[in-house]
Order: structure tokens, then C-alpha cells, then sequence
């Protein structure tokens, strides 16, 4: 899995980041992408990323191929989608103030982490998926990189640096990407993050 982290917005806020990628769905479009996205999750761990096609998924959700396009341009859209909806619906671990800037950013990075840690097929899905050069998946991961650095501003908080920031996120893309692509699990990658944060803020 591997997204670019931008610079987050100098307030820290991320509300730009947890706008809906997908805009104006009525209730029943809503459910249909929710069941979408379900089956596509089912599908990888069953098949892998090589096996996923967006027509099993439709067959799987009980959702007509010609639908499912509608929403979804490509398996990678597709997977590109689940990966920013579990970061959306995730309760980040509440930052205690009182620690470093280190141990806090290290606490941000795990909770990214858990995001797929113990699902290979589908760390490895998102992996493939969001370094696809799709327009849609573009965007996506745009998003997905405005959240992941606005996380990591937060976790700073008056160590707060531009420069710092930027380091923190490429060293933290490198880290998700040899992940995905198998070099180390991605249980280890908090642990391997841990060691990048101190050596660029201290203990």
C-alpha cells in the first residue's frame, strides 16, 4: 500500500480529507457502493489481487456488472475505495500531550498501520491498486495522502515543522510501500517507524 502524503493544512484540520470521495449518493447508492466495497474485500482474500475482477465482485454484492461500473472504473478504483473508507472510519487513538512528539507520531502511524496489518492479500491489493495511474484511483490517494499528513501534524503538534513533516511522510510511504510489497509485515511497520520518528525528533 503506498500513497503520498502533501502537506497538511496549516490549522491541522482534516476536513477536507473525511469529505466523501464520492459526492451527492442517495441512500440507496450509498448501500450499494457499502456492499460494493464489502465484496470486493471478500473477493481479494479469497482470490488475491490477480483473481479480483469487478465483475465477481458485482456478482457477489447481487449487483448487475453494468451497475457496479458505474461506480467503480476499475479493480483498482475499487480497492483503492476500501482502503480510504476503512482510513475514514477509523477512530485515530487518542494523542496524549504529555508524551513526545515521537511516541505520538508513532501512535498515529500504528493506527494506519492496523488499517490491513494481519490481511496479506489485501495489504498487497492496496499496494497494486494505489500506485495505478487511473484518474479515479489518483484521487483517492490524493485524499488519502491529505488524512495520513494531517494524522502526522496533529501527532507533532508544537514540534510541528514543515520540513519535519515532509520527511515523516516520505520515510512513511517508503515504509508502507516495501510492506506491500512484501520486504517486511506490516505488523513491523509501526515498530520500523518508531525508529525514523526518534531519529528525526529525539526520544
Amino acid at each position: 500500500m503506498s500513497s503520498t502524503p502533501t502537506r497538511a493544512p496549516s490549522s491541522g484540520a482534516t476536513t477536507e480529507a473525511r469529505a466523501p470521495v464520492r459526492r451527492h449518493l442517495s441512500e440507496r447508492q450509498a448501500d450499494t457502493v457499502a456492499r460494493l466495497t464489502d465484496a470486493a474485500v471478500a473477493e481479494v482474500r479469497g482470490a488475491g489481487y490477480d483473481g479480483l475482477t469487478v465483475r465477481n465482485v458485482a456478482r457477489r454484492a447481487g449487483v448487475a456488472p453494468a451497475t457496479a461500473y458505474t461506480y467503480f472504473a476499475s479493480k483498482d478504483h475499487l480497492v483503492a475505495e476500501v482502503f480510504w473508507r476503512r482510513l475514514q472510519d477509523q477512530v485515530p487513538t487518542p494523542l496524549d500531550g504529555r508524551r513526545s512528539a515521537s511516541a505520538r507520531v508513532t501512535t498515529a502511524i500504528a493506527d494506519i498501520a492496523d488499517l490491513i496489518t494481519g490481511e496479506p492479500e489485501l495489504a498487497a491489493a492496496c499496494t497494486t491498486s494505489l500506485l495505478a495511474g487511473d484518474p479515479d484511483v489518483a484521487r483517492i490517494r490524493e485524499q488519502i495522502g491529505i488524512e495520513m499528513a494531517a494524522r502526522l501534524r496533529a501527532a507533532l503538534g508544537a514540534a510541528f515543522d514543515a520540513d519535519v513533516l515532509d520527511a515523516l511522510s516520505l520515510a512513511l510511504s517508503g515504509a508502507m510501500l516495501q510492506a506491500g510489497m512484501g520486504y517486511f509485515p506490516h505488523a513491523e511497520l509501526a515498530d520500523r517507524m518508531a525508529t525514523v520518528a526518534r531519529l528525526v525528533l529525539g526520544p
